[in-house]
């Protein structure tokens, strides 16, 4: 195991230990558990069926650390869940597509225009944005929900290959490299997820620092008792 899998694996303890009353986001729905890591056979099926190969990092994380759980927001996601299009509503009948590359490599964000009013024909209206939003979002595996329709991808097909990339079209705010965990610039999965901990980690000890500081402030004398 290299040496950053085994900074996230302590990593990942120290949070565990540091917030047991799970008041981190998320916290209280992945509880700071992994699920069982998966095998190499598991993802070279995979990757045969979709003719990609899956970025290292994201792999040796699947098959060394574990397949989901502890992770950012509501976690990462199950690799049985990577091809949902929608993680909040995961419908087999629509599935992203990894095969094709993923067509984006600077932010993106067009406004949907439909011909026709949606209360009056809603069949043609979602036709319509079918066809608008068709392979907008190719090549990429979803990984982790942050709710209200925001899910963060991994970029498996493409020039982004590696990357994570945000889709947030849901509050139209299109699409575009991931920066929610405080990185200016593209970033990779397991730097991604150990930028995560640290912040977390970080996180998590502000709160503890400032309750102590709470807790002492409170105990201190009342005022009328200053000086006895």
């Amino acid at each position: 195991m290299n040496e950053q899998l085994k900074r996230i694996k302590s990593k990942i303890e120290q949070l565990r230990q540091l917030d047991k009353n799970l008041t981190l986001f998320g916290a209280n729905i992945h509880k700071y558990s992994l699920n069982p890591k998966l095998s190499e056979d598991t993802l070279l099926k995979f990757e045969t069926t979709h003719n990609i190969t899956l970025p290292k990092d994201y792999k040796d994380f699947l098959t060394k650390i574990g397949n989901g759980g502890v992770g950012p927001a509501y976690g990462l996601e199950t690799f049985e869940n990577v091809l949902f299009d929608d993680l909040d509503y995961k419908r087999p009948n629509s599935l992203l597509n990894p095969s094709k590359p993923f067509p984006h490599t600077k932010p993106w964000n067009e406004e949907f225009v439909s011909t026709v009013n949606e209360e009056d024909n809603e069949e043609e209206y979602e036709r319509q944005y079918s066809e608008f939003s068709k392979d907008l979002m190719n090549g990429v595996l979803a990984i982790s929900n942050f709710g209200c329709g925001i899910s963060l991808n991994l970029v498996v097909n493409g020039e982004e290959y590696g990357n994570i990339w945000t889709d947030d079209r849901g509050n139209d705010g299109g699409i575009y490299p991931s920066n929610q965990i405080v990185n200016k610039d593209r970033i990779t999965f397991l730097n991604w997820y150990e930028l995560w901990l640290d912040s977390s980690i970080n996180e998590i000890k502000k709160k503890f620092e400032n309750k102590q500081v709470e807790t002492k402030n409170t105990e201190r004398k009342p005022w009328w008792k200053f000086g006895k």
